[in-house]
Protein backbone atom coordinates (compact mmCIF):
# COMPACT_ATOMS: atom_id res chain seq x y z
CA UNK A 1 0.00 0.00 0.00
CA UNK A 2 1.23 3.43 -0.87
CA UNK A 3 2.76 5.93 1.50
CA UNK A 4 1.48 9.50 1.05
CA UNK A 5 4.98 10.41 -0.20
CA UNK A 6 4.67 7.89 -3.02
CA UNK A 7 3.26 8.62 -6.45
CA UNK A 8 3.08 4.95 -7.38
CA UNK A 9 -0.48 3.89 -8.26
CA UNK A 10 -2.14 1.12 -6.29
CA UNK A 11 -5.44 -0.64 -6.73
CA UNK A 12 -8.35 -0.95 -4.28
CA UNK A 13 -8.00 -4.05 -2.12
CA UNK A 14 -11.58 -5.17 -2.79
CA UNK A 15 -14.06 -4.83 -5.66
CA UNK A 16 -16.24 -1.74 -5.61
CA UNK A 17 -19.82 -2.82 -4.82
CA UNK A 18 -22.83 -1.84 -6.89
CA UNK A 19 -24.90 -1.52 -3.71
CA UNK A 20 -23.80 2.08 -3.04
CA UNK A 21 -24.22 5.37 -4.87
CA UNK A 22 -22.04 6.33 -7.86
CA UNK A 23 -20.32 8.94 -5.68
CA UNK A 24 -19.53 6.29 -3.08
CA UNK A 25 -18.29 3.93 -5.79
CA UNK A 26 -15.87 6.57 -7.04
CA UNK A 27 -14.58 7.09 -3.51
CA UNK A 28 -14.10 3.36 -2.97
CA UNK A 29 -12.23 3.12 -6.28
CA UNK A 30 -9.56 5.46 -4.96
CA UNK A 31 -6.33 3.67 -4.02
CA UNK A 32 -5.68 3.21 -0.33
CA UNK A 33 -3.27 5.64 1.27
CA UNK A 34 -1.01 4.53 4.07
CA UNK A 35 1.33 6.60 6.22
CA UNK A 36 4.71 5.60 7.61
CA UNK A 37 5.42 7.18 10.98
CA UNK A 38 8.77 8.25 12.47
CA UNK A 39 10.49 6.88 15.54
CA UNK A 40 8.70 7.94 18.70
CA UNK A 41 11.57 10.13 19.88
CA UNK A 42 12.06 12.01 16.58
CA UNK A 43 10.06 15.18 17.33
CA UNK A 44 11.10 17.07 14.21
CA UNK A 45 10.11 14.17 11.96
CA UNK A 46 6.73 13.92 13.68
CA UNK A 47 6.08 17.63 13.20
CA UNK A 48 6.98 17.31 9.53
CA UNK A 49 4.74 14.26 9.12
CA UNK A 50 1.82 16.01 10.82
CA UNK A 51 2.18 19.02 8.51
CA UNK A 52 2.25 16.72 5.51
CA UNK A 53 -0.87 14.93 6.75
CA UNK A 54 -2.72 18.22 7.26
CA UNK A 55 -1.69 19.36 3.78
CA UNK A 56 -2.91 16.06 2.34
CA UNK A 57 -6.30 16.38 4.10
CA UNK A 58 -6.68 19.90 2.71
CA UNK A 59 -5.89 18.67 -0.80
CA UNK A 60 -8.25 15.67 -0.60
CA UNK A 61 -11.16 17.20 1.31
CA UNK A 62 -10.59 20.95 1.20
CA UNK A 63 -13.06 21.64 -1.58
CA UNK A 64 -15.86 20.04 0.40
CA UNK A 65 -15.70 22.30 3.48
CA UNK A 66 -18.66 24.71 3.47
CA UNK A 67 -18.34 28.38 4.34
CA UNK A 68 -19.69 29.22 7.81
CA UNK A 69 -19.18 32.51 9.71
CA UNK A 70 -16.35 31.74 12.13
CA UNK A 71 -14.67 33.60 14.97
CA UNK A 72 -11.32 32.60 16.48
CA UNK A 73 -11.09 33.14 20.20
CA UNK A 74 -9.68 31.77 23.44
CA UNK A 75 -11.99 30.01 25.87
CA UNK A 76 -10.50 29.07 29.23
CA UNK A 77 -7.09 29.69 27.67
CA UNK A 78 -7.73 27.23 24.82
CA UNK A 79 -7.75 28.30 21.16
CA UNK A 80 -11.29 27.73 19.96
CA UNK A 81 -13.33 28.40 16.83
CA UNK A 82 -16.90 29.61 17.31
CA UNK A 83 -19.09 28.99 14.27
CA UNK A 84 -22.57 30.39 13.85
CA UNK A 85 -24.44 29.33 10.71
CA UNK A 86 -26.67 31.93 9.10
CA UNK A 87 -29.97 32.23 10.93
CA UNK A 88 -28.68 30.90 14.25
CA UNK A 89 -29.36 33.55 16.90
CA UNK A 90 -26.82 34.86 19.37
CA UNK A 91 -27.49 34.91 23.10
CA UNK A 92 -26.82 33.06 26.32
CA UNK A 93 -29.81 30.76 25.81
CA UNK A 94 -28.76 29.59 22.36
CA UNK A 95 -27.87 25.86 22.39
CA UNK A 96 -24.24 25.05 21.64
CA UNK A 97 -22.71 22.01 19.98
CA UNK A 98 -19.21 21.33 21.32
CA UNK A 99 -17.27 19.77 18.43
CA UNK A 100 -14.00 17.89 18.98
CA UNK A 101 -12.08 17.42 15.75
CA UNK A 102 -10.56 14.25 14.37
CA UNK A 103 -7.05 13.69 13.08
CA UNK A 104 -5.61 10.64 14.85
CA UNK A 105 -4.94 12.71 18.00
CA UNK A 106 -2.03 14.46 16.26
CA UNK A 107 -3.43 16.28 13.22
CA UNK A 108 -6.33 18.53 12.23
CA UNK A 109 -5.38 21.50 14.38
CA UNK A 110 -5.17 25.18 13.49
CA UNK A 111 -6.91 26.13 10.26
CA UNK A 112 -8.21 22.61 9.73
CA UNK A 113 -9.93 22.62 13.12
CA UNK A 114 -12.18 25.47 12.04
CA UNK A 115 -12.72 24.14 8.54
CA UNK A 116 -13.65 20.64 9.65
CA UNK A 117 -16.17 22.03 12.13
CA UNK A 118 -18.07 23.86 9.39
CA UNK A 119 -19.90 20.79 8.15
CA UNK A 120 -20.88 19.79 11.67
CA UNK A 121 -22.10 23.32 12.43
CA UNK A 122 -24.42 23.16 9.41
CA UNK A 123 -25.53 19.63 10.28
CA UNK A 124 -26.34 20.62 13.85
CA UNK A 125 -27.84 23.94 12.82
CA UNK A 126 -26.44 25.34 16.05
CA UNK A 127 -23.75 27.61 17.38
CA UNK A 128 -20.71 25.34 17.39
CA UNK A 129 -17.53 25.57 19.46
CA UNK A 130 -14.61 23.66 17.96
CA UNK A 131 -11.67 23.06 20.30
CA UNK A 132 -8.19 23.48 18.82
CA UNK A 133 -6.72 21.24 21.50
CA UNK A 134 -2.99 20.72 22.04
CA UNK A 135 -1.48 17.60 20.50
CA UNK A 136 1.71 15.51 20.36
CA UNK A 137 4.57 15.43 19.87
CA UNK A 138 4.90 18.69 21.80
CA UNK A 139 1.84 18.15 23.99
CA UNK A 140 1.01 14.47 24.58
CA UNK A 141 -1.66 13.07 26.90
CA UNK A 142 -3.28 14.47 28.98
CA UNK A 143 -3.01 17.90 27.30
CA UNK A 144 -5.83 17.36 24.76
CA UNK A 145 -8.24 16.02 27.36
CA UNK A 146 -7.38 18.85 29.75
CA UNK A 147 -8.15 21.38 27.00
CA UNK A 148 -11.47 19.73 26.24
CA UNK A 149 -12.38 19.69 29.92
CA UNK A 150 -11.48 23.37 30.31
CA UNK A 151 -13.67 24.44 27.38
CA UNK A 152 -16.51 22.17 28.51
CA UNK A 153 -16.40 23.69 32.00
CA UNK A 154 -16.54 27.17 30.48
CA UNK A 155 -19.43 26.14 28.25
CA UNK A 156 -21.60 24.72 31.02
CA UNK A 157 -20.82 27.87 32.98
CA UNK A 158 -22.22 29.92 30.11
CA UNK A 159 -25.12 27.63 29.18
CA UNK A 160 -27.53 25.34 30.95
CA UNK A 161 -26.18 21.79 30.41
CA UNK A 162 -29.55 20.99 28.82
CA UNK A 163 -28.50 23.37 26.03
CA UNK A 164 -25.11 21.72 25.51
CA UNK A 165 -24.49 18.83 23.09
CA UNK A 166 -21.08 17.24 22.59
CA UNK A 167 -19.61 15.22 19.75
CA UNK A 168 -16.54 14.14 17.89
CA UNK A 169 -15.44 12.20 14.86
CA UNK A 170 -12.69 9.58 14.96
CA UNK A 171 -10.03 10.87 17.39
CA UNK A 172 -12.55 13.52 18.39
CA UNK A 173 -14.87 10.68 19.37
CA UNK A 174 -12.14 9.38 21.67
CA UNK A 175 -11.88 12.75 23.38
CA UNK A 176 -15.64 13.32 23.48
CA UNK A 177 -16.19 9.98 25.24
CA UNK A 178 -13.19 10.49 27.53
CA UNK A 179 -14.56 13.94 28.36
CA UNK A 180 -17.80 12.34 29.56
CA UNK A 181 -15.80 10.13 31.94
CA UNK A 182 -13.59 12.96 33.13
CA UNK A 183 -16.48 15.41 33.61
CA UNK A 184 -18.38 12.87 35.68
CA UNK A 185 -15.30 12.16 37.79
CA UNK A 186 -14.93 15.91 38.36
CA UNK A 187 -18.54 16.12 39.53
CA UNK A 188 -19.68 18.12 36.49
CA UNK A 189 -23.12 17.71 34.92
CA UNK A 190 -23.27 15.93 31.59
CA UNK A 191 -24.58 17.41 28.33
CA UNK A 192 -27.95 16.74 26.75
CA UNK A 193 -26.55 14.33 24.17
CA UNK A 194 -23.38 12.84 22.71
CA UNK A 195 -22.46 12.14 19.06
CA UNK A 196 -19.68 9.63 18.30
CA UNK A 197 -18.87 9.24 14.61
CA UNK A 198 -16.54 6.29 14.00
CA UNK A 199 -14.95 6.93 17.40
CA UNK A 200 -11.40 5.89 18.23
CA UNK A 201 -12.44 4.65 21.66
CA UNK A 202 -9.93 1.76 21.86
CA UNK A 203 -6.29 2.76 21.45
CA UNK A 204 -5.26 -0.87 22.05
CA UNK A 205 -6.95 -1.74 18.72
CA UNK A 206 -8.36 -4.99 20.09
CA UNK A 207 -11.57 -5.24 18.06
CA UNK A 208 -12.36 -7.63 15.23
CA UNK A 209 -12.51 -4.96 12.52
CA UNK A 210 -8.85 -4.05 13.12
CA UNK A 211 -8.09 -7.36 11.40
CA UNK A 212 -11.10 -7.86 9.12
CA UNK A 213 -11.14 -4.33 7.70
CA UNK A 214 -7.40 -3.76 7.68
CA UNK A 215 -7.27 -3.99 3.89
CA UNK A 216 -10.88 -3.00 3.21
CA UNK A 217 -10.64 0.54 4.60
CA UNK A 218 -9.00 2.68 1.91
CA UNK A 219 -8.80 5.72 4.20
CA UNK A 220 -7.36 4.50 7.49
CA UNK A 221 -4.75 2.00 8.71
CA UNK A 222 -3.55 1.04 12.18
CA UNK A 223 -2.55 3.98 14.36
CA UNK A 224 -0.50 2.01 16.88
CA UNK A 225 2.58 4.25 16.62
CA UNK A 226 0.47 7.38 16.90
CA UNK A 227 -1.40 5.99 19.90
CA UNK A 228 1.87 5.32 21.68
CA UNK A 229 3.07 8.84 20.91
CA UNK A 230 -0.17 10.29 22.27
CA UNK A 231 -0.17 8.11 25.41
CA UNK A 232 3.38 9.16 26.33
CA UNK A 233 4.04 6.05 28.39
CA UNK A 234 0.59 5.73 29.94
CA UNK A 235 -1.38 2.49 29.66
CA UNK A 236 -3.34 2.48 26.39
CA UNK A 237 -6.17 0.65 28.17
CA UNK A 238 -6.65 3.46 30.69
CA UNK A 239 -10.28 4.61 30.26
CA UNK A 240 -9.22 8.23 29.75
CA UNK A 241 -7.18 6.97 26.78
CA UNK A 242 -9.54 4.19 25.68
CA UNK A 243 -13.05 5.14 26.87
CA UNK A 244 -14.41 1.80 25.69
CA UNK A 245 -12.90 0.31 28.85
CA UNK A 246 -14.46 2.89 31.20
CA UNK A 247 -17.67 2.91 33.20
CA UNK A 248 -20.12 4.44 30.74
CA UNK A 249 -23.16 4.29 33.00
CA UNK A 250 -24.84 7.65 33.19
CA UNK A 251 -23.68 8.78 29.74
CA UNK A 252 -26.14 11.02 27.91
CA UNK A 253 -28.17 9.72 24.99
CA UNK A 254 -25.61 8.75 22.36
CA UNK A 255 -25.58 8.57 18.56
CA UNK A 256 -22.95 6.25 17.01
CA UNK A 257 -22.11 5.79 13.33
CA UNK A 258 -19.64 3.74 11.29
CA UNK A 259 -19.46 1.77 8.02
CA UNK A 260 -18.99 -1.87 7.09
CA UNK A 261 -15.47 -1.16 5.74
CA UNK A 262 -14.51 1.15 8.61
CA UNK A 263 -11.42 0.13 10.56
CA UNK A 264 -13.17 1.51 13.64
CA UNK A 265 -16.38 -0.47 13.11
CA UNK A 266 -15.63 -2.68 16.14
CA UNK A 267 -14.97 0.38 18.27
CA UNK A 268 -18.39 1.75 17.38
CA UNK A 269 -20.31 -1.51 17.72
CA UNK A 270 -18.69 -2.43 21.03
CA UNK A 271 -19.28 1.04 22.47
CA UNK A 272 -22.92 0.86 21.41
CA UNK A 273 -23.43 -2.50 23.10
CA UNK A 274 -21.66 -1.32 26.26
CA UNK A 275 -23.82 1.78 26.48
CA UNK A 276 -26.97 -0.26 25.94
CA UNK A 277 -25.90 -2.76 28.62
CA UNK A 278 -25.73 0.03 31.19
CA UNK A 279 -29.13 1.42 30.27
CA UNK A 280 -27.94 4.39 28.21
CA UNK A 281 -30.13 5.38 25.29
CA UNK A 282 -27.88 4.68 22.29
CA UNK A 283 -28.55 4.32 18.59
CA UNK A 284 -26.18 2.79 16.05
CA UNK A 285 -26.06 3.56 12.31
CA UNK A 286 -23.85 1.36 10.11
CA UNK A 287 -23.58 2.25 6.42
CA UNK A 288 -22.96 -0.12 3.55
CA UNK A 289 -19.34 -0.31 2.32
CA UNK A 290 -18.46 2.97 4.03
CA UNK A 291 -14.80 3.33 5.04
CA UNK A 292 -13.56 5.53 7.86
CA UNK A 293 -14.83 9.09 7.52
CA UNK A 294 -17.48 8.39 4.91
CA UNK A 295 -17.38 8.87 1.14
CA UNK A 296 -15.74 12.27 0.93
CA UNK A 297 -18.69 14.32 2.14
CA UNK A 298 -20.64 14.67 -1.11
CA UNK A 299 -22.40 11.33 -1.54
CA UNK A 300 -26.07 10.61 -0.76
CA UNK A 301 -24.82 8.36 2.03
CA UNK A 302 -22.85 11.22 3.61
CA UNK A 303 -25.93 13.41 3.42
CA UNK A 304 -27.98 10.66 5.04
CA UNK A 305 -25.49 10.49 7.93
CA UNK A 306 -25.88 14.25 8.40
CA UNK A 307 -29.66 13.94 8.31
CA UNK A 308 -29.60 11.23 10.96
CA UNK A 309 -27.32 13.30 13.20
CA UNK A 310 -29.49 16.39 12.74
CA UNK A 311 -32.60 14.43 13.68
CA UNK A 312 -30.91 12.98 16.75
CA UNK A 313 -29.78 16.42 17.93
CA UNK A 314 -33.23 17.90 17.30
CA UNK A 315 -34.78 15.18 19.44
CA UNK A 316 -32.41 15.77 22.35
CA UNK A 317 -31.79 19.51 22.36
CA UNK A 318 -34.09 21.65 24.42
CA UNK A 319 -36.59 23.36 22.18
CA UNK A 320 -37.20 27.10 22.52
Amino acid sequence: MADIDSAEPTQPAFPVPASVSPEAQRWLAMPPTRIRYPALDDTDAWLARIKQTDDYVLSRYGGHFPSVPTQETEIAGVHTFVLRPDGVPEGDTTPVYLDIHGGALIAGGGELCGLMASGMALTAGMETWSIDYRMPPLHPYPAALEDCLAVYQALIGARDPADVLVGGRSAGGNLAAALMLRARDEGLPGPAALVLVSPEVDLTESGDSFEINRAADNVLASLREVNLLYANGHDLADPYLSPLFGDVSGFPATFLQAGTRDLFLSNTVRMHRKLRATGVEAELHVFEAMPHGGFGGTSPEDREVSTEIRGFLERHRRQA
